[in-house]
């Protein structure tokens, strides 16, 4: 997965920092079979790192919306990349593994958007999915002070996500 560069880690002091860009599957069978290759991968690296550097945030570009709270039409994207049912499974995974979702932990029932298509005016009817994150340890939850997207920000088709935390 080096080859691709989708991982850039940055170690503070007892703290680390690790943005990631994990593959999207949107182009075909080969590379959805990459996209969960790589998510187990992931998992067993994460998990081996955490045993010498417990204090993680982790943030990126997921290329997966969770819950349904997190995508705009659940139903109809049921058999789309990126909210199938193996890789929100994977995401339970993750967040029962020691992992907070601190967009979701600070804003529990709000619907807002990351990411948006090109196509059909997507984002001016905000029809979005949720796919950039900033998962935090469990040690680190109450440190967060504030999350948010800004989705007023126009650079891409995704937008910048903040996380304020009081490490």
């Amino acid at each position: 997965y080096d080859r691709e560069g989708r991982i850039l880690r940055t170690d503070y002091g007892d703290w680390t920092l690790l943005n990631c860009y994990f593959p999207s599957g949107t182009t075909g069978d080969v590379r959805q079979d990459f996209k969960m290759q790589f998510l187990d991968w992931f998992f067993d690296f994460i998990t081996e790192l955490k045993k010498t550097r417990p204090k993680l945030i982790i943030v990126g570009d997921y290329n997966i919306a969770h819950e349904e709270i997190d995508i705009h039409n659940p139903k109809g994207n049921k058999d789309s990349s990126g909210f199938l049912p193996e890789e929100r499974a994977w995401m339970t995974k993750w967040f029962e593994s020691g992992f907070t979702d601190a967009f979701r932990y600070k804003n529990p029932d709000k619907v807002e958007y990351s990411w948006w298509s090109f196509r059909a005016g997507a984002r001016g009817n905000n029809k979005g999915w949720r796919i950039d994150y900033q998962s935090v340890t469990d040690n680190l939850r109450d440190k967060i002070t504030h999350v948010r997207q800004l989705t007023d920000v126009v650079h891409s088709d995704h937008c910048p996500v903040m996380m304020e935390i009081d490490l």
